[in-house]
């Protein structure tokens, strides 16, 4: 695939970066490659050879060494480094290269000053609560539930509890009781930890009402603690401590480390059970070898943590980076807010979201930031002219990242690495042991052509399983139901002769209009570029008597203007002309917001349900919504279509 190239790696990239000293160490094992796409070839060829040098690479304590790599390929049901036991907590507390007077932790927060913790500092302190969790009887195996934003108390709680071999689980305080209460009375928690409340922007937000009705619905919770993090008076979390010294359960590979869920817009969200093991092995792979992360630098992202970007976030100090915590409202008191963070934190790897950047550019907004050595992008597609905006309004030099993956393997398998140029508008390569291809619908793998994002051999970070799956049948029913033995991810992606990948948006949400697929990315793009256009969702409707079917176009519009036939007209004309006759929607409507979940992903299959006659409360769980009221447009509109 072609486009612009807008940076390029240096002469010396092989010499300077941490792929670079990997694939020097490769060379003194045997293994010599001339290129990147050598390099991925044998990671996704040669499992059990790639998998143990990353296991070797980065010296992975183990208290019982494997009996083998790979033992059954077959997925579901890999099994990875079977008789070993390891502990993620272990790994991120080792903290390579960093000093115990370094700083590791760097929190900023719109309801309380910012905090600093040291590698001696962030250690003592999950030492001192995972004792606290001992004397209320946490061991291996039970689960520990946080209902708090991306604060250092979280991260504390998490690193204690993984160390004892329990289970860890955390709801950002935005979401509603009812959407934490379908998560955690899956798994029942012994143990929660909640925020009495949190400030966003200016405005403080108690959570005390959903916190009681949390306990009151869950009665596997035994113990409840609270942190004062609106008001610092209140809460008894200095009270979750203890003196013991510090020690790691050793646990095996496959032991559950975490439970994250799908966004759950229908039905009982998905608790994915992630390993110990996997999880380790991938953020390793990935945050020192894709995102070039180590010792000095400080690495951010943009998160909550309902999102799999926070796991993903605090697994840097195991490759020894710095993190960057920040919590809060990100446009307050503007969107420069974040950006200013980079200069404070002394950032020097920015991690965001596409719609977030593509918010910046239409704002205006130039942060200037040469200083930043990369800038990740995940969430969504990020256009062209998002890659365009970085280069000319944060700075010439870095490297944009733009990479896209998942919840369920918490990583992504589409990324960029230090080797790959950045091209506008596509992702660089497919990631190392992640064997992605594109599938026509027959399940033959195609290049430069659309298909489905499919993901042909295993990799140590896919599930351990579903909680209260016993049989694997909800598992295997979420990705293997259409290709057998091939894990099927539900987006549409290009994967180009040269490595590259372009995708463009959830193939549940595809607009069919003739039998010719369309993505919803690139049509968004063309939209949201009016500026006129704050946001909009596309859906696409099937009609037995209409091969086209229907297409219908909802936009949001910036304050004070109005849907008038002048703008109808434009948004039909740019649609044609940057895309095709086909992309023209037969009817466009303004309104209010686009639903979205709580880590802002469009929502445009609820939308599609509730257009086609599916009542709202069985079309989407508003728990999960970030705007659960942005539904009732659509609902309307259901029921005067149906008149």
């Amino acid at each position: 695939m072609t486009g612009t190239v807008l940076w390029q790696p240096p002469a010396d990239v092989r010499e300077t970066t941490r792929i670079g000293d990997y694939l020097r160490w490769l060379e003194q094992r045997g293994h010599r490659f001339g290129d990147y796409a050598g390099l991925w070839e044998w990671s996704v060829n040669d499992l059990a050879g790639f998998w143990q040098s990353i296991w070797d690479y980065f010296e992975v304590i183990s208290h019982d060494p494997p009996t083998a790599v790979l033992a059954d390929a077959t997925m579901p049901g890999a099994r990875w480094f079977p008789g070993a036991t390891v502990n993620y907590a272990e790994h991120v507390l080792r903290m390579p290269g960093l000093a115990d007077d370094e700083t590791v932790v760097l929190a900023y927060s719109q309801s309380r000053e910012p905090i600093r913790l040291s590698a001696r500092q962030l250690r003592d302190q999950v030492r001192s609560v995972r004792a606290g969790l001992k004397a209320r009887g946490v061991g291996k195996g039970d689960r520990v539930a946080a209902y708090a934003p991306n604060i250092p108390e979280t991260y504390i709680l998490m690193l204690a509890t993984t160390s004892l071999g329990a289970i860890f689980s955390s709801c950002a305080p935005e979401f509603g009781s009812r959407s934490v209460i379908d998560r955690w009375s899956q798994i029942e928690p012994k143990v929660l930890v909640a925020v009495d409340g949190y400030r966003y922007g200016d405005k403080p937000i108690s959570r005390t009402a959903e916190v009681d009705a949390i306990t009151a619905a869950i009665p596997s919770i035994e113990h409840v603690i609270t942190i004062g993090y609106l008001d610092s008076l209140k809460g008894n979390w200095a009270q979750l401590h203890g003196d013991e010294p510090m020690a790691f359960e050793p646990v095996p590979f496959d032991h559950p480390l975490y439970v994250l869920y799908s966004s759950g817009t229908t039905g009982l969200p998905k608790p994915i059970v992630h390993g110990h093991g996997g999880i380790l092995l991938e953020h390793l792979k990935i945050l020192a070898l894709h995102h070039d992360l180590g010792p000095g630098d400080r690495f951010f992202w943009f998160t909550t943590t309902g999102w799999m970007m926070w796991n993903f976030l605090v697994s840097g100090p195991a490759v020894g980076a710095s993190i960057v915590f920040f919590d809060g409202n990100p446009a307050f008191p503007d969107l420069s807010a974040l950006w200013d963070l980079v200069d404070e934190a002394g950032i020097s790897y920015f991690g965001t979201s596409a719609p977030f950047l593509m918010a910046c550019r239409k704002a205006g907004l130039r942060p200037d930031k040469p200083g930043l050595k990369a800038v990740g992008s995940t969430g969504a597609p990020l256009p062209p002219e998002g890659f365009d905006w970085v280069y000319e309004a944060v700075g010439s030099g870095l490297q944009l990242q733009s990479l896209s993956g998942g919840t369920d393997v918490c990583t992504g398998f589409v990324g960029a690495s230090p080797l790959h140029p950045v091209t506008e508008g596509v992702i660089a390569c497919r990631c190392l042991g992640a064997k992605v291809e594109a599938y026509d619908p027959s399940g033959e793998p195609v290049i430069d052509q659309l298909g489905e994002l499919v993901i042909t051999a295993p990799m140590p970070s896919m599930p351990v399983g579903f909680w209260n799956d016993p049989d694997g049948k909800r598992y295997r029913e979420a990705y293997f139901d259409v290709f057998p033995g091939v894990w099927r991810h539900g987006d549409w992606i290009t994967i180009g002769a040269d490595g590259t990948c372009v995708i463009t948006g959830r193939s549940d949400a595809t607009l069919n209009r003739g039998g010719v697929r369309l993505g919803t990315a690139e049509f968004y793009s063309v939209v949201e570029g009016l500026d006129e256009i704050v946001d909009s969702v596309v859906v696409h409707l099937e009609q037995h008597d209409n091969p086209n079917g229907e297409l219908l176009l909802f936009v949001v519009l910036a304050e004070g203007r109005e849907l008038d036939d002048e703008l109808t007209g434009r948004i039909r004309r740019e649609l044609r002309t940057a895309l095709s006759p086909r992309h023209i929607p037969d009817e466009i409507y303004q309104v209010r917001a686009v639903p979205r979940t709580l880590s802002a992903k469009k929502l445009e299959v609820p939308v599609k349900r509730i257009l086609t006659g599916t009542p709202v409360e069985s079309a989407a769980a508003k728990g999960a919504l970030a705007n659960p009221e942005s539904l009732v447009a659509f609902e309307e509109l259901a029921a005067k279509r149906s008149r």
